[in-house]
């Protein structure tokens, strides 16, 4: 049973939190931070979708996600980032697992991909796991920090057919609708 989980929109009151959890020691190795212009933009711009991401039973904040391309003609949305403080408690499949119904059920992808660091292991086995191929690696493309050399980037993504595949198989979780169960809007803060 998949952990409570649910995504609202990031406000830019939410932007200190975003912030933080980027910025947090585990999180710093396997991310490139983003500068707060950066945030504020996929907060505001229509093609990307910044959502704070809560969890456990009181639903606090956990983390961050940012979907981009949700309005790419082509239906390609890429799963630009996903951030969580919690750690091994299932948030990060079962975001994943929302993500993917909203990507596909919501946004009508054709195409959802992603890129991670070659070193975040932890990562490149839950994309796999849930279904996303590897497409190739950009070798050597991101800088580490400063005299820590470079790593690569490992592309994966999951098909709409593959998708519907696995719903046929039983390999996802049946999950509530979006709205307004697990996507809420936060009343009285406005972009």
């Amino acid at each position: 049973m998949s952990p409570r989980l649910r995504l609202r929109p990031t406000m830019l009151s939410d932007l200190d939190f975003v912030i933080s959890v980027e910025l947090d020691s585990q999180n710093l190795p396997f991310i490139t931070p983003w500068e707060r212009m950066q945030h504020e933009g996929a907060v505001r711009f229509p093609d990307f979708r910044h959502f704070i991401v809560e969890g456990g039973e009181h639903y606090a904040s956990i983390g961050f996600v940012i979907l981009q391309g949700c309005r790419n003609p082509h239906r390609s949305v890429e799963l630009k980032r996903l951030v969580l403080r919690a750690k091994g408690q299932g948030y990060g499949r079962a975001c994943v697992r929302l993500l993917k119904q909203m990507a596909f059920r919501d946004l009508r992808a054709h195409r959802f991909w992603l890129d991670v660091k070659q070193l975040n292991t932890r990562a490149l086995l839950l994309y796999a796991g849930e279904g996303f191929v590897e497409e190739g690696r950009l070798r050597e493309s991101v800088r580490l920090s400063v005299g820590e050399g470079y790593d690569s980037l490992v592309v994966m993504s999951l098909l709409d057919r593959e998708y519907q595949a696995r719903l046929a198989h039983g390999l996802e979780e049946p999950l509530p609708d979006l709205t307004p169960d697990a996507v809420l809007p936060r009343s009285g803060d406005t972009p």
